[in-house]
């Protein structure tokens, strides 16, 4: 599978990167105790921080929302998937456990105010653009609605579009069912290239720690 940026999104924002890393034969099930003990006490955390902070004036959350609005969505209307889950963290709505690569994806989404997707790679056909949506591409996102993607950053594959920062679609979500895995980390062009490789590789060595298999990872970028 070849995973490539597009020169609309390089264009628009020349430090664009993201964290690409591929699994293999993991096993995807419910989250071990330690991580969901870290994910609640990380919440209760945040909440407490959130009652003296504006969420929109937290770097990662505050540097998204400007990537939304040079692509020409309305971050105030488009929220990327960071900020919805602190702003359901502000108002206690803490997250669930759903199964541990969910669980992992929202830890690490939170610790560094990104967006990151995570979809099942053998539900994905041929190969693989990180773009800026059209006028007429939707999809049904996990969010149980369709969701229209124009101007929207989104990847795709040779059947359509099946993720973005805003909401994934349901055709690619991960499940208990799920051997072989891509994750997106929608990176923050403000950070160095360093953090941005020491970031993805904790990520991935922490998905391998918990699901088993095995994984590569690259940074992809403009």
């Amino acid at each position: 599978m070849e995973i490539q940026v597009s020169k609309a999104i390089c264009d628009l924002i020349p430090g664009f990167s993201v964290g690409i890393i591929q699994y293999k034969d993991i096993q995807v099930g419910e989250s071990p105790q330690m991580l969901k003990g870290r994910l609640q006490l990380f919440q209760e955390s945040i909440y407490f921080d959130l009652l003296e902070k504006n969420i929109t004036d937290l770097e990662g959350i505050k540097e998204w929302r400007a990537i939304f609005k040079t692509t020409g969505k309305d971050p105030n209307r488009y929220r990327h998937s960071a900020e919805a889950l602190y702003r359901r963290i502000a108002k206690q709505n803490y997250l669930q456990s759903i199964h541990s690569a969910i669980d992992l994806n929202n830890f690490f989404s939170l610790e560094y105010q990104i967006p990151i997707g995570v979809y099942d790679s053998d539900k994905l056909v041929g190969d693989v653009t990180i773009t800026i949506g059209e006028e007429n591409e939707e999809y049904t996102g996990l969010n149980g609605r369709t969701n229209n993607l124009a101007r929207l950053l989104i990847s795709a594959d040779e059947k359509g579009p099946f993720g973005s920062p805003f909401v994934d679609s349901e055709r690619t979500a991960v499940t208990e069912n799920t051997t072989n895995a891509l994750q997106i980390v929608y990176l923050r062009p403000s950070s160095s290239p360093e953090s941005m490789q020491k970031m993805t590789e904790s990520l991935m060595n922490m998905f391998i720690q918990i699901h088993g298999g095995s994984g590569t990872y690259k940074i992809l970028g403009c």
